[in-house]
């Protein structure tokens, strides 16, 4: 059952071939089995499943059927879980049980969806390679040597692993896309402001995402469609109706004209993955797409203002942990300052502790114009690029990632070199808008690579469309590691 896509689990399940509980305890074994070995749950909430997946035969039977109903999914343990331990991967959270759901679960749940557990994710989203978890790292399914990607490492490696039928993420510089491409699936970041952020604890305010991971576009349609739509709560969330994507897919390509930012195809760019973007975008001319050369000229400044903004609204964001409200407390304080010391060098790892003294310092009196005022400034003009780009192109096409997954440890010590691993991803975040990473060819060692898909604001539906359409001529998607098939 779990190499069926969500969509051929779904016409199982209106059949009667299993029931959601078969299908939910038959992944659960497989956590149960595999999982050591990846470590990509923190959480696995079996009770709790067996229960929703009895609630959806129910469904079942009277008739009550939707794209997700009786579908085991996880979600990223960023996301508030009523009942259920919400870790955000860090030891400052680790006892925390959240009193309610974060407006995605809650969409998911009403859809029907089974929440087979939480997964694994670097520390508050923080980090490229799922290394910095209070939980330990999480392992590539095709190389347990290699790093899944991060932050939604977890979600990627136990969709990947079929672990799960799909997964939700979050995005705030390519931590949806990255691990996608890393591990060989299809990740989806919205536009910002398309799903809404109530109930996901926030890393930068101005730049988080919730999305989806999941093997196909196919898949990933039936769960953004779910999670999608405005949110009275979250005061970012678009008032835009969502669309119907499934029934955007199979859409035309022909005439859409692709563009190539001629700064993602230079120096730092590994030569496999270029070879196997450079097959999938001659699959797309076959398919009758017109590729047109672009310039994004502003983009190679894109980690440098990203590593401003994200960790000066990761301090501000990052202040409510101090060991009074919730969260990790120190023993025995002797005052009050002691208390809120200890507690936070106890309670965040060394990544956290790393971008909230940047970010403090970014945003201190003296500073604050030089560097945070001066980046958002900069943010303004990649945001520019992008709408001069699409006044002339449908999409923007390139690599997720400058390379296929890394060796655990490689750049543990090298956080610049963490940080180019997002290189071609981040400046979606500042503009904001959608992105999409969809596995291609694999590369001569055998690893995954993505092929990246950008496009304008709130037209994942185009986005998707185009995956699918490729995804239909080609079985990248279908893939999967031996250990796991």
């Amino acid at each position: 059952m779990h190499e069926q896509t969500i969509a051929e689990l779904a016409i199982g399940l209106r059949a009667k071939d299993f029931s959601s509980r078969e299908l939910t305890q038959h992944y659960l074994e497989r956590i149960a089995r595999l999982d050591p070995r990846l470590n990509s749950y923190i959480t696995v909430a079996a009770e709790s499943a067996l229960a929703a997946a009895d609630a959806a035969d129910l469904r079942i039977a009277a008739g009550n059927v939707g794209p997700l109903t009786g579908i085991p999914i996880a979600h990223k343990d960023i996301f508030c879980t009523n009942g259920i331990k919400t870790s955000c991967g860090s030891r400052m959270l680790d006892k925390f049980t959240a009193p309610y759901d974060a407006t995605v679960v809650e969409k998911l749940s009403c859809a029907g969806a089974v929440m087979l557990g939480k997964t694994n994710m670097d520390e508050f989203a923080m980090g490229s390679s799922n290394e910095t978890s209070f939980y330990g790292p999480v392992r590539n399914p095709w190389d347990d040597t290699r790093v899944p990607g991060g932050s939604s490492g977890g979600s990627a490696a136990a969709v990947a692993a079929r672990l799960c039928a799909a997964a939700t993420g979050t995005d705030t510089g390519g931590s949806i896309r990255q691990p996608a491409a890393f591990c060989g699936i299809t990740g989806i970041k919205p536009t910002y402001g398309r799903c809404s952020r109530w109930g996901m604890i926030a890393f930068a305010s101005s730049l988080d995402q919730a999305g989806a991971l999941a093997r196909s576009a196919e898949d990933a349609a039936a769960l953004l469609a779910a999670m999608a739509g405005f949110d009275p709560r979250d005061s970012t969330s678009a008032d835009v109706s969502v669309p119907d994507y499934s029934a955007m897919l199979n859409a035309d390509i022909a005439g859409v004209k692709i563009g190539l930012p001629r700064e993602y195809f230079g120096d730092g760019l590994d030569a496999g993955v270029a070879a196997s973007i450079q097959a999938a975008l001659e699959e797309y001319e076959r398919l009758g797409a017109r590729i047109v050369d672009i310039s994004l000229p502003n983009s190679p400044l894109s980690v440098p203002v990203y590593y401003v903004v994200a960790p000066a609204e990761c301090s501000s964001n990052l202040a409510r942990f101090d060991g009074v409200r919730y969260g990790h407390r120190c023993d025995d304080p002797r005052d009050l300052e002691d208390l809120y010391k200890r507690s936070r060098a106890e309670g965040f790892g060394a990544e956290v502790k790393r971008r909230i003294m940047i970010g403090a310092y970014a945003l201190s009196a003296g500073y604050y114009d030089a560097y945070y005022l001066k980046a958002q400034q900069i943010r303004h003009l990649i945001s520019d690029d992008f709408r001069n780009a699409f006044e002339q192109v449908d999409v923007i096409m390139g690599p997720t990632t400058p390379s296929t997954a890394f060796e655990l440890g490689a750049n543990s010590n090298d956080p610049i070199a963490m940080y180019l691993n997002d290189i071609y991803t981040i400046a979606t975040n500042l503009a904001g808008l959608p992105g999409l990473s969809i596995p291609v060819a694999p590369t001569g060692a055998g690893l995954p690579a993505g092929l990246q898909i950008i496009g304008n604001y709130f037209e994942e539906g185009r986005l998707l469309n185009l995956a699918h359409r490729f995804q239909r001529e080609t079985d990248w998607h279908r893939r999967v590691a031996a250990t796991y098939a």
